[in-house]
C-alpha cells in the first residue's frame, strides 16, 4: 500500500503517527508522513518520507502564544494553524491522487485537509484519536476545560451543556473561515466541527477501554484499541548519559515535565523545586525550552530538555505533569502515581479520568504550591489503594495487545475496502472484513 499519515499538533499528537509508520514501512508499505515542520528530523529517522505542514516558523508562532494555554480559548491558535495548512494538505492529497496512486489516509483530528480530500477524491481514510476527550458522548461525556461541571449533574445534562459550549465557543470562530473553504472547493457547508473531523470510514481510538469504556453512543465506525507508547521515536531515543548517572546516585525522584510545547512554565518548575526540598526527594525537571528552570539548580535536580519516558518513569517515584495522554499513558505503564495540573486541551478530562481510577489526583495551577503540592504528593506516595490501582494499571498494559501492531492491522484492512462517493461517503467491504 501507500499510505499518507497526516498529524497536525504537538507531540503527543504526531509521535503515534511516527511509530504508525515505522511499523507500516516494516510491514513493506510505502509511507509518507505531513506534519508540522519540526518533525522532520524525527520522521526521518524512524524512515519515514516528510511533507511538512507549515514553516517551522509558523509552528513555533502557534506555540508561542500564551493564549495556547488559556482553559476556555486555548484550541484557537492551533486550530487556526489547522485552517491554515488544511487547503494545501487537501491539494497535496489530491495531487498524489492525480497520478494515479491509490493512497490510503490516516489523519488526526486537526488533519483537516485530509477530511476535505477524503470528500473530493473519494479517499480511503481513517481518523486516528490519541484521546477519549474528543469523542463525544451522551452518557460519559468529557470534562471540557473552562467548564467544571460538578458530577452530580446527570450525564445528559452535562453533555447539553457540552455541547452548548461547543457551538458557542467552537462553531463561530472555526465554522465561517472553513466553510467558505469548502465553498471554494465546491463542498457544502457543515454545521458540527467534532461530527465532521471524523472520517465516516475508520475511526481508530488510541486508548484501551478499562481506562475510556465504550459508549453505545460512539460511532460506530469507531475501533479501541490500546496507548500507543511511542516515546522512543522522540527528540531523545535512549537515556541521556547524565540522567544515567543520576538515577544511580540515590533514590527514585519525582518527575516534573509540563509538556514539549510549553513556554511559560517558569512558576511550575519553581514550585517543583520547593516541593522536592520540602519533601526531601529528588527531583528530574524536564524542560525543551531555555528560562523555564530556575538556576543554579540545589544538589538532587537535574534539567533536561527531554527524556525517553519509558525508560525514566519505571525508576522514578512519581509523575507530576500537564495531564498530555501520552504522559499519562507512560505514567500508567510504569506503574507510579500521578499528580496532573491541568492547563487546557484534554488535560482536565485525563486528570479527572485519573483520579476515578485511584491512579492520581489533580491540583489547578493556583492551588498547586509547595506546602499543598507536597501533601498531596505524600498522601499519593504512601495510600495503599492508589499503590494497588497503579499496580494493576501496570499489569493491563504489560498484557495489552500492542496498540500501534494492532492499528496496523486496521489500516492494511482500508485497502480492502470501496468508497461510493456520495452522502456520508458510503463504505462497502470489496474483499474481506
Amino acid at each position: 500500500m501507500q499510505v499518507a499519515l497526516v498529524a497536525v499538533g504537538t507531540h503527543g499528537d504526531v509521535l503515534p503517527f511516527i511509530a504508525l509508520g515505522h511499523m507500516l514501512l516494516a510491514r513493506g508499505h510505502g509511507v509518507t508522513l505531513a506534519a508540522p515542520a519540526p518533525f522532520e528530523a524525527m520522521a526521518r529517522r524512524a524512515g519515514l518520507y516528510f511533507q511538512p505542514l507549515g514553516t517551522a516558523a509558523d509552528y513555533e508562532a502557534v506555540i508561542g502564544q500564551p493564549e495556547l494555554w488559556h482553559p476556555r480559548w486555548g484550541f484557537r491558535p492551533m486550530f487556526d494553524f489547522a485552517l491554515r495548512v488544511a487547503e494545501t494538505t487537501c491539494l497535496w492529497l489530491g495531487a498524489t491522487r492525480a497520478r494515479g496512486v491509490d493512497q490510503i489516509v490516516v489523519a488526526s483530528p486537526l488533519a483537516w485537509g485530509a477530511r476535505l480530500a477524503q470528500e473530493l477524491y473519494d479517499m480511503r481514510a481513517a481518523t486516528l484519536h490519541v484521546m477519549p476527550f474528543l469523542i463525544e458522548s451522551r452518557s460519559d461525556p468529557p470534562r471540557l476545560p473552562g467548564l467544571p461541571l460538578p458530577r452530580i449533574l446527570p450525564a445528559a445534562l452535562r453533555a447539553w451543556l457540552n455541547q452548548g459550549a461547543d457551538t458557542v465557543a467552537v462553531g463561530p470562530f472555526t465554522l465561517p473561515p472553513l466553510n467558505a473553504l469548502r465553498q471554494r472547493l465546491g463542498l457544502d457547508p457543515v454545521t458540527r466541527l467534532r461530527h465532521w473531523w471524523n472520517s465516516p470510514t475508520r475511526m481508530l481510538l488510541m486508548f484501551p477501554d478499562w481506562y475510556a469504556a465504550r459508549q453505545a453512543d460512539w460511532p460506530s465506525q469507531a475501533v479501541q484499541l490500546g496507548f500507543p507508547l511511542v516515546d522512543r521515536f522522540g527528540d531523545v531515543p535512549a537515556m541521556p548519559t547524565e540522567l544515567e548517572t543520576f538515577l544511580a546516585e540515590g533514590d527514585a525522584p519525582i518527575v516534573f515535565t509540563y509538556g514539549s510545547a510549553m513556554r511559560q512554565g517558569a512558576a511550575f518548575f519553581e514550585t517543583a523545586l520547593e516541593v522536592c526540598r520540602r519533601m526531601g526527594r529528588r527531583g528530574v525537571l524536564l524542560a525543551p525550552q531555555d528560562g523555564q528552570i530556575p538556576m543554579p539548580l540545589p544538589p538532587g535536580i537535574i534539567h533536561l530538555p527531554y527524556a525517553p519516558l519509558s525508560a525514566l518513569l519505571p525508576r522514578s517515584a512519581a509523575l507530576v505533569h500537564h495531564g498530555g495522554v501520552g504522559t499519562v499513558a507512560q505514567a500508567l505503564a510504569a506503574g507510579i502515581p500521578q499528580l496532573v495540573v491541568p492547563v487546557a486541551f484534554d488535560h482536565f478530562d485525563e486528570g479527572r479520568r485519573l483520579k476515578d481510577r485511584t491512579l492520581g489526583t489533580t491540583l489547578s495551577r493556583h492551588a498547586f504550591r509547595p506546602a499543598r503540592a507536597a501533601r498531596v504528593l505524600g498522601r499519593l506516595l504512601t495510600d495503599p489503594a492508589v499503590t494497588r490501582a497503579c499496580a494493576q494499571a501496570k499489569a493491563h498494559l504489560a498484557e495489552s495487545p500492542d496498540a500501534i501492531i494492532a492499528a496496523c492491522d486496521r489500516v492494511e484492512e482500508l485497502a480492502f475496502l470501496t468508497v461510493e462517493r456520495g452522502p456520508g461517503l458510503k463504505v462497502a467491504e470489496a474483499g474481506r472484513r
